[in-house]
């Protein structure tokens, strides 16, 4: 798995990322989110963190994140 600030600017560049092995704290994905929200790429999250983290973690994203329930 790559570091939260090697996310960062993977989806700084625009790129896609699917982290929804729950290897990320809230926080991290919060930034990594926010980080998307300025080029669009899509975020994939894991559905199994609290309903009040992924509506921060969306919030940040505007848009771009996805949660995948399983």
């Amino acid at each position: 798995m790559k570091t939260t600030e090697d996310c960062i600017r993977i989806a700084s560049a625009g790129g896609g990322l699917d982290l929804s092995n729950g290897s990320k704290t809230t926080e991290d994905l919060i930034r990594i989110a926010a980080a998307a929200s300025k080029t669009g790429a899509t975020i994939w999250v894991t559905g199994g963190k609290t309903t009040e983290d992924l509506i921060r973690i969306a919030a940040a994203g505007k848009g771009c994140v996805m949660v995948r329930f399983t």
